[in-house]
Protein backbone atom coordinates (compact mmCIF):
# COMPACT_ATOMS: atom_id res chain seq x y z
CA UNK A 1 0.00 0.00 0.00
CA UNK A 2 0.98 3.52 -0.61
CA UNK A 3 2.35 4.91 2.93
CA UNK A 4 -0.36 7.52 4.13
CA UNK A 5 0.98 11.01 3.09
CA UNK A 6 1.47 14.11 6.13
CA UNK A 7 -2.32 15.15 5.11
CA UNK A 8 -4.10 12.01 5.50
CA UNK A 9 -1.88 11.51 9.47
CA UNK A 10 -2.89 14.22 10.35
CA UNK A 11 -6.81 13.79 9.36
CA UNK A 12 -6.40 10.39 10.74
CA UNK A 13 -5.35 11.71 14.51
CA UNK A 14 -7.46 14.27 14.53
CA UNK A 15 -10.45 11.81 13.90
CA UNK A 16 -8.89 9.39 16.31
CA UNK A 17 -8.55 12.19 19.31
CA UNK A 18 -12.38 13.40 18.82
CA UNK A 19 -13.38 9.23 18.40
CA UNK A 20 -12.68 9.28 21.92
CA UNK A 21 -15.10 11.67 23.23
CA UNK A 22 -17.75 10.37 21.11
CA UNK A 23 -17.15 6.52 22.03
CA UNK A 24 -17.59 7.15 26.03
CA UNK A 25 -20.89 9.28 25.36
CA UNK A 26 -22.09 6.59 23.20
CA UNK A 27 -21.42 4.22 25.97
CA UNK A 28 -23.88 6.77 27.72
CA UNK A 29 -26.35 7.81 25.37
CA UNK A 30 -29.42 7.62 27.59
CA UNK A 31 -27.61 10.29 29.66
CA UNK A 32 -26.75 12.85 26.83
CA UNK A 33 -28.06 16.08 27.17
CA UNK A 34 -29.60 16.71 23.59
CA UNK A 35 -30.96 19.93 22.75
CA UNK A 36 -33.48 20.48 19.34
CA UNK A 37 -31.57 22.26 15.91
CA UNK A 38 -34.98 21.31 14.36
CA UNK A 39 -37.67 19.06 13.11
CA UNK A 40 -35.93 15.67 13.42
CA UNK A 41 -32.86 16.81 13.49
CA UNK A 42 -31.01 16.69 16.60
CA UNK A 43 -27.93 17.84 17.56
CA UNK A 44 -25.89 16.70 21.33
CA UNK A 45 -23.19 17.75 23.14
CA UNK A 46 -21.02 15.04 22.56
CA UNK A 47 -21.57 16.46 18.53
CA UNK A 48 -20.53 19.70 19.65
CA UNK A 49 -17.49 18.84 21.34
CA UNK A 50 -16.57 16.37 18.93
CA UNK A 51 -15.90 19.75 15.94
CA UNK A 52 -14.33 21.65 19.05
CA UNK A 53 -11.54 18.92 18.78
CA UNK A 54 -11.60 18.30 15.22
CA UNK A 55 -11.33 22.53 14.49
CA UNK A 56 -8.10 22.82 17.62
CA UNK A 57 -6.51 19.59 16.07
CA UNK A 58 -6.44 20.44 12.38
CA UNK A 59 -6.34 23.95 12.71
CA UNK A 60 -2.77 23.37 14.46
CA UNK A 61 -1.99 21.26 12.12
CA UNK A 62 -2.34 23.14 9.28
CA UNK A 63 -3.30 26.48 10.61
CA UNK A 64 -3.49 28.67 6.60
CA UNK A 65 -6.70 25.96 5.96
CA UNK A 66 -10.11 27.34 6.25
CA UNK A 67 -13.17 25.23 8.58
CA UNK A 68 -16.74 24.25 6.96
CA UNK A 69 -18.23 22.27 10.29
CA UNK A 70 -22.03 20.94 10.71
CA UNK A 71 -22.17 22.42 13.74
CA UNK A 72 -20.52 25.98 12.80
CA UNK A 73 -23.00 29.18 12.92
CA UNK A 74 -24.26 29.43 9.29
CA UNK A 75 -22.97 26.82 7.94
CA UNK A 76 -25.57 25.84 6.51
CA UNK A 77 -25.85 29.29 4.40
CA UNK A 78 -22.12 29.11 3.63
CA UNK A 79 -22.40 25.33 2.21
CA UNK A 80 -25.23 25.96 -0.13
CA UNK A 81 -23.15 29.43 -1.44
CA UNK A 82 -21.05 27.08 -3.03
CA UNK A 83 -16.80 27.41 -3.24
CA UNK A 84 -16.63 30.91 -4.68
CA UNK A 85 -15.55 32.38 -1.45
CA UNK A 86 -13.80 29.42 0.19
CA UNK A 87 -10.61 29.87 1.60
CA UNK A 88 -7.93 28.30 -1.03
CA UNK A 89 -7.66 25.26 1.30
CA UNK A 90 -10.26 23.99 3.67
CA UNK A 91 -11.59 21.23 6.10
CA UNK A 92 -15.30 20.54 5.64
CA UNK A 93 -16.34 18.36 8.63
CA UNK A 94 -18.91 16.11 9.77
CA UNK A 95 -18.27 15.31 13.38
CA UNK A 96 -21.02 12.95 14.06
CA UNK A 97 -22.36 11.71 11.08
CA UNK A 98 -25.36 10.04 11.62
CA UNK A 99 -26.88 11.59 14.66
CA UNK A 100 -29.87 10.34 14.96
CA UNK A 101 -28.48 6.66 15.26
CA UNK A 102 -26.42 7.55 17.40
CA UNK A 103 -28.61 8.84 19.80
CA UNK A 104 -30.66 5.95 19.39
CA UNK A 105 -27.75 3.80 20.52
CA UNK A 106 -27.07 2.09 16.63
CA UNK A 107 -23.51 1.66 15.81
CA UNK A 108 -23.86 3.20 12.38
CA UNK A 109 -22.09 6.44 12.84
CA UNK A 110 -19.22 8.08 11.85
CA UNK A 111 -16.79 10.87 11.88
CA UNK A 112 -15.94 12.91 8.45
CA UNK A 113 -13.09 14.78 6.78
CA UNK A 114 -12.78 16.29 3.44
CA UNK A 115 -9.74 18.57 2.01
CA UNK A 116 -10.53 20.47 -0.48
CA UNK A 117 -7.49 22.67 -2.32
CA UNK A 118 -8.65 25.69 -4.73
CA UNK A 119 -12.48 24.27 -4.80
CA UNK A 120 -11.15 20.51 -5.75
CA UNK A 121 -11.34 17.61 -3.46
CA UNK A 122 -8.36 16.28 -2.55
CA UNK A 123 -8.45 14.19 0.34
CA UNK A 124 -11.09 11.82 2.55
CA UNK A 125 -10.94 10.23 5.89
CA UNK A 126 -14.37 8.69 6.68
CA UNK A 127 -14.08 6.73 10.87
CA UNK A 128 -16.49 4.32 12.39
CA UNK A 129 -14.94 4.24 16.16
CA UNK A 130 -17.45 1.29 17.03
CA UNK A 131 -15.64 -0.71 14.40
CA UNK A 132 -12.56 0.96 14.31
CA UNK A 133 -12.51 1.42 10.46
CA UNK A 134 -10.18 4.04 9.06
CA UNK A 135 -11.48 4.60 5.41
CA UNK A 136 -8.90 6.89 4.22
CA UNK A 137 -8.17 8.04 0.10
CA UNK A 138 -5.84 10.82 -0.95
CA UNK A 139 -6.29 11.89 -5.10
CA UNK A 140 -4.56 9.82 -6.83
CA UNK A 141 -3.18 7.96 -4.49
CA UNK A 142 -5.84 5.23 -3.98
CA UNK A 143 -8.14 4.43 -1.43
CA UNK A 144 -8.12 2.23 2.12
CA UNK A 145 -9.80 0.68 4.57
CA UNK A 146 -6.83 0.96 7.83
CA UNK A 147 -4.43 -0.80 5.57
CA UNK A 148 -5.87 -2.68 2.92
CA UNK A 149 -6.46 -1.39 -0.61
CA UNK A 150 -10.31 -0.86 -2.00
CA UNK A 151 -11.85 -0.90 -4.93
CA UNK A 152 -15.16 -0.55 -6.27
CA UNK A 153 -17.82 -3.97 -6.54
CA UNK A 154 -17.28 -5.86 -10.19
CA UNK A 155 -20.96 -6.47 -10.16
CA UNK A 156 -22.47 -5.35 -13.68
CA UNK A 157 -26.12 -6.24 -13.04
CA UNK A 158 -28.62 -4.74 -11.52
CA UNK A 159 -30.02 -7.76 -10.54
CA UNK A 160 -26.88 -8.80 -8.05
CA UNK A 161 -27.11 -5.50 -7.03
CA UNK A 162 -27.63 -3.83 -3.46
CA UNK A 163 -28.03 -0.33 -3.63
CA UNK A 164 -28.16 2.58 -0.36
CA UNK A 165 -30.37 5.54 -0.45
CA UNK A 166 -31.20 8.32 2.24
CA UNK A 167 -35.48 8.56 2.62
CA UNK A 168 -36.54 11.76 3.30
CA UNK A 169 -37.94 12.71 6.81
CA UNK A 170 -39.89 14.94 8.80
CA UNK A 171 -38.62 18.67 8.24
CA UNK A 172 -36.56 17.36 5.70
CA UNK A 173 -36.01 19.10 2.16
CA UNK A 174 -36.00 16.45 0.22
CA UNK A 175 -39.13 16.00 -2.29
CA UNK A 176 -41.45 12.66 -1.31
CA UNK A 177 -43.04 12.48 -4.63
CA UNK A 178 -39.35 12.48 -6.45
CA UNK A 179 -37.97 9.84 -4.07
CA UNK A 180 -40.87 7.74 -4.84
CA UNK A 181 -40.71 7.78 -7.73
CA UNK A 182 -36.69 6.97 -7.90
CA UNK A 183 -37.64 4.20 -5.57
CA UNK A 184 -40.18 2.58 -7.77
CA UNK A 185 -37.43 2.94 -10.90
CA UNK A 186 -34.81 1.15 -8.91
CA UNK A 187 -36.50 -1.27 -6.31
CA UNK A 188 -37.83 -3.82 -9.12
CA UNK A 189 -34.49 -4.10 -10.75
CA UNK A 190 -31.66 -4.50 -7.73
CA UNK A 191 -31.03 -7.08 -5.35
CA UNK A 192 -31.94 -4.96 -1.91
CA UNK A 193 -31.98 -1.39 -1.11
CA UNK A 194 -30.58 -0.32 2.16
CA UNK A 195 -31.28 2.95 4.17
CA UNK A 196 -27.78 3.27 6.08
CA UNK A 197 -28.81 6.98 7.90
CA UNK A 198 -24.91 8.26 7.57
CA UNK A 199 -24.30 9.16 4.13
CA UNK A 200 -20.18 9.11 4.86
CA UNK A 201 -20.36 5.51 5.57
CA UNK A 202 -22.82 5.02 2.42
CA UNK A 203 -20.21 6.26 0.29
CA UNK A 204 -17.50 4.93 1.88
CA UNK A 205 -19.12 1.44 1.63
CA UNK A 206 -19.39 2.39 -1.86
CA UNK A 207 -15.91 2.31 -2.04
CA UNK A 208 -15.09 -0.83 -0.32
CA UNK A 209 -17.35 -2.96 -2.43
CA UNK A 210 -20.30 -3.39 0.32
CA UNK A 211 -22.59 -1.32 -2.00
CA UNK A 212 -22.82 -0.83 -5.31
CA UNK A 213 -24.24 2.30 -5.49
CA UNK A 214 -26.25 5.15 -3.27
CA UNK A 215 -28.05 7.80 -4.14
CA UNK A 216 -29.32 10.80 -2.31
CA UNK A 217 -30.68 14.15 -2.42
CA UNK A 218 -29.80 17.72 -0.94
CA UNK A 219 -26.88 16.43 1.06
CA UNK A 220 -24.57 18.88 2.93
CA UNK A 221 -20.95 19.31 1.49
CA UNK A 222 -20.18 17.53 4.96
CA UNK A 223 -22.20 14.31 4.71
CA UNK A 224 -20.13 13.65 1.52
CA UNK A 225 -17.08 15.24 0.62
CA UNK A 226 -14.76 12.48 2.34
CA UNK A 227 -17.01 9.46 0.44
CA UNK A 228 -16.36 11.43 -3.09
CA UNK A 229 -12.95 11.11 -2.40
CA UNK A 230 -12.80 7.56 -1.21
CA UNK A 231 -15.41 6.60 -4.19
CA UNK A 232 -13.89 7.98 -6.86
CA UNK A 233 -9.95 6.81 -5.56
CA UNK A 234 -11.67 3.10 -5.15
CA UNK A 235 -12.33 3.07 -9.10
CA UNK A 236 -16.18 4.50 -8.83
CA UNK A 237 -18.15 7.01 -10.70
CA UNK A 238 -20.44 10.07 -9.11
CA UNK A 239 -22.64 11.86 -10.88
CA UNK A 240 -25.02 14.60 -9.72
CA UNK A 241 -28.42 13.52 -10.30
CA UNK A 242 -29.19 16.62 -11.99
CA UNK A 243 -27.16 17.42 -15.45
CA UNK A 244 -24.59 19.85 -14.90
CA UNK A 245 -25.30 20.37 -11.43
CA UNK A 246 -22.25 20.50 -8.90
CA UNK A 247 -21.92 17.45 -6.74
CA UNK A 248 -21.18 18.92 -4.00
CA UNK A 249 -22.75 21.99 -3.68
CA UNK A 250 -25.63 21.17 -4.24
CA UNK A 251 -25.56 17.37 -2.86
CA UNK A 252 -28.05 15.33 -4.93
CA UNK A 253 -25.89 12.59 -6.51
CA UNK A 254 -25.72 8.92 -7.69
CA UNK A 255 -21.99 7.12 -6.66
CA UNK A 256 -21.53 3.54 -8.12
CA UNK A 257 -19.14 1.44 -9.70
CA UNK A 258 -18.51 1.32 -13.72
CA UNK A 259 -20.86 -1.36 -14.58
CA UNK A 260 -24.56 0.25 -13.33
CA UNK A 261 -23.59 3.54 -13.38
CA UNK A 262 -25.32 4.73 -16.65
CA UNK A 263 -28.22 2.23 -16.16
CA UNK A 264 -28.79 3.42 -12.67
CA UNK A 265 -27.98 7.08 -13.21
CA UNK A 266 -30.78 7.03 -16.34
CA UNK A 267 -33.70 5.32 -14.42
CA UNK A 268 -33.39 7.86 -11.20
CA UNK A 269 -33.00 10.82 -13.54
CA UNK A 270 -36.04 9.39 -15.74
CA UNK A 271 -38.28 8.80 -12.87
CA UNK A 272 -39.39 11.67 -11.20
CA UNK A 273 -40.28 13.12 -15.00
CA UNK A 274 -42.56 10.23 -15.90
CA UNK A 275 -44.04 9.85 -12.48
CA UNK A 276 -44.60 12.88 -11.25
CA UNK A 277 -45.70 14.44 -14.59
CA UNK A 278 -48.42 11.32 -14.46
CA UNK A 279 -49.68 12.09 -11.03
CA UNK A 280 -49.55 15.81 -12.08
CA UNK A 281 -47.11 16.77 -9.45
CA UNK A 282 -44.73 18.26 -12.01
CA UNK A 283 -45.31 21.08 -15.03
CA UNK A 284 -43.79 20.30 -17.91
Amino acid sequence: MSAPSPLINVMVRAAQKAAKGLRRDFGEVEHLQVSRKGPADFVSTADKQAQRVLREELGNARPSFGFLGEEDDGATATARAGSANAPAERWIVDPLDGTSNFLHGLPCWAISIGAERAGELIAGVVYNPILDEMFWAEKGLGAYLNNRRLRVSARANLDDCLIATGIPFKGSPRPMPEFLAQMAAVMPHVAGIRRWGAASLDLAYVAAGRFDGFWEQRLWPWDIAAGLVLVREAGGFVSPLVPEENVLQHGSLLASNGGIHADLLARLRNAPTKADRAHGLLAD
